[in-house]
């Protein structure tokens, strides 16, 4: 998929790697781009500085992603790229409470479903579409000190993986992006095990998702080193843990 001239909508876009693919797409010729987030004071700064659309949404919320759809395609055209990128972070394992496990759920996968039950349809009436999906290189290895992210990243890419398996011969492509540590409101303090590769720009993110999309490619590693860890994991699983636990060791000691 080539960006020029495609209707897009972007969750999270407020900030962060959402903003970075707003700016990036407007850059590339986008005939639209629809920045949706909870933050709408954040939302209308990005849409005022690509000339987008500014939407907000709770993606917790499958009303309001029926909504942002319904807009997007009455002001601007049939949806090509729906961006599902909107995602937090939750600390701890056992300890995380009921509470934050259903919040970090309802946003890390639930989030991905409204978006492809909203476009996906239409998409497929119109002979094709494409759904780009955040998850994080935690949703294919893990995510020390939060169970509850590893566990929802690990969701996303299973969801996207089940939508390009299913719908793929029905014209729909699907990418999933998986990035390591990269600087956003998510880790201005610290970026801790994640960043043991170094933490990378949002625009640098952008920049392989450009890459991936001209491709049609499904999995999105703007580090490479997460292939090499993938397969050093599934080429022993054992071996794989061990040097986890020793990470562990290294940034939680005790």
């Amino acid at each position: 998929m080539k960006v020029a001239n495609k209707v897009i909508v972007v969750t999270g876009g407020a900030s962060g790697i959402g903003r970075a693919l707003c700016q990036r797409f407007a850059r590339e010729g986008a005939k639209a781009v629809s920045v949706v987030d909870i933050n709408e004071v954040g939302a209308k700064t990005v849409a005022d500085e690509i000339s987008g659309l500014a939407i907000p949404c709770d993606v917790r919320k499958e009303e309001e992603i029926i909504n942002v759809v319904k807009q997007t395609e009455e002001k601007s055209g049939p949806i090509d790229l729906f961006c599902s990128n909107a995602g937090i972070a939750v600390p701890g394992v056992i300890e995380a409470t009921t509470e934050s496990w259903q919040r970090i759920w309802e946003i890390n996968v639930m989030a991905h479903v409204h978006a492809a039950r909203a476009v996906i349809p239409s998409m497929i009436e119109r002979g094709g579409g494409y759904l780009l999906n955040t998850s994080s290189a935690a949703g294919l290895l893990s995510q020390i000190g939060s169970a509850p992210y590893s566990a929802t990243k690990h969701a996303a890419v299973g969801l996207a993986e089940n939508l390009a398996i299913t719908y793929g011969h029905k014209g729909i492509r699907v990418s999933v992006l998986c990035p390591q540590a990269v600087r956003t409101e998510m880790t201005r303090d610290e970026a801790g095990v994640a960043a043991v590769d170094g933490m990378i720009e949002p625009e640098q993110v952008a920049d392989s998702v450009i890459e991936a999309l001209a491709e049609e490619r499904f999995l999105i590693l703007p580090h490479p080193e997460v292939q090499t860890y993938m397969e050093r994991k599934v080429s022993d699983y054992d071996r794989w843990l061990r040097g986890m636990q020793r990470l562990q060791d290294r940034f939680f000691p005790g």
